[in-house]
């Protein structure tokens, strides 16, 4: 690792904190380093030369409302660490600003590999890469399957009209990142809120599901489940139609936007669907409205990175890239809701 400190992690600072809230746990200086690839919360890793943790923060700058809550992501995390759902530990929160600058929690490091492209899955060949990515929906289907009230997660969010908040929520934090016309997009959220489905029983949701947000081992498991930040109590299919589009090829070559779908062996969207409604007995047939969804989720998250991008708040490579995929995502948005 490096010995100058990344923006937003003052190894000292981390280090005194540690000392004061768990004594013991670091036996030297620290050194750390920004995990490259996310788009949202800071992660890094950080080492005293014999023992690594993890430690997550909110990016440095502009923070839509709602949004890099430390406190629930932590809480999940704990909450779920008793059941089949793979996570990592977590050892600490913090909600003292003074410390790093903001918010933050540090959990254990868990040894693994986040798939975020073909190219990365190729050299595992078909039939590895084919048993990760079933072994990722086996893995939603176990954390669809908990029961929140049974793990201390009964009020961690409101299911009740869950669909029809989500979409006003990120018809808002669109307003909130809107810095230029984005033909279609509010043609796609009117009509995905005029042909709301309903939803099944409501289930703990990840919100961001994907194989580059799980780590997998070399034998080709997933060993842990991150980046919960946008985890709540909603409509399970909304998880399914996250990973349907992720499993979807964008035709754009050298995305900076990770998808795996190409990969030799990677099954196709509807043999994920096949199989999640096999396990988990739920009916699939609206899954066209929560794929859409899935467009449009991304499309804002995508604009509100380009944002950040416009005013010099981002960390990281890659950012300079993220707003001419918006209207790529509209437009998939648009025509999976026509053709369902």
């Amino acid at each position: 690792m490096s010995s100058a400190p990344p923006p937003g992690l003052d190894p000292e600072q981390l280090r005194r904190h540690l000392d004061r809230e768990r004594p013991g746990l670091v036996s030297g200086p620290l050194e750390a380093r920004l995990i490259e690839g996310g788009r949202s919360n800071l992660t890094y890793v950080v080492t005293d030369g014999t023992g690594r943790w993890v430690v997550r923060r909110p990016p440095l700058g502009h923070v839509l409302a709602t949004a890099h809550d430390m406190r629930r992501e932590h809480r999940v995390i704990s909450a779920l660490h008793s059941t089949a759902v793979p996570v990592p530990e977590t050892l600490l929160l913090c909600e003292d600003e003074s410390v790093l600058g903001a918010p933050f929690y540090v959990m254990e490091f868990v040894e693994g590999t986040p798939y975020r492209s073909a190219g990365e899955l190729a050299p595992l060949g078909p039939d590895r890469t084919r048993a990760a990515v079933l072994g990722l929906v086996d893995t939603l289907v176990d954390l669809h399957a908990v029961d929140p009230e049974a793990v201390g997660l009964g009020d961690f969010g409101r299911p009740e009209g869950f669909l029809d908040r989500q979409l006003r929520r990120w018809g808002k934090q669109l307003d909130a990142s809107r810095g230029r016309d984005l033909a279609g997009i509010d043609e796609l959220h009117a009509a995905l809120g005029r042909s709301l489905p309903v939803s099944p029983a409501p289930t703990v949701i990840h919100g961001d599901y994907r194989l580059d947000n799980v780590l997998v081992d070399g034998d080709d498991r997933i060993r842990a489940v991150l980046d919960w930040e946008m985890s709540t109590l909603g409509d399970p299919l909304t998880d399914l139609g996250l990973l349907v589009m992720y499993s979807t090829p964008l035709g754009l070559p050298d995305s900076p936007v990770s998808t795996t779908a190409t990969a030799p062996g990677h099954p196709s969207p509807a043999e994920l669907v096949e199989r999640y409604a096999a396990r988990s007995g739920r009916d699939t047939s609206a899954l066209a409205w929560y794929t859409a969804f899935a467009w449009f989720k991304l499309a804002v998250i995508l604009e509100g990175i380009h944002y950040r991008w416009t005013l010099g708040q981002t960390v990281g490579a890659g950012f300079d890239r993220i707003g001419e995929l918006v209207p790529v995502f509209i437009e998939h948005g648009l025509t999976t809701l026509q053709e369902g």
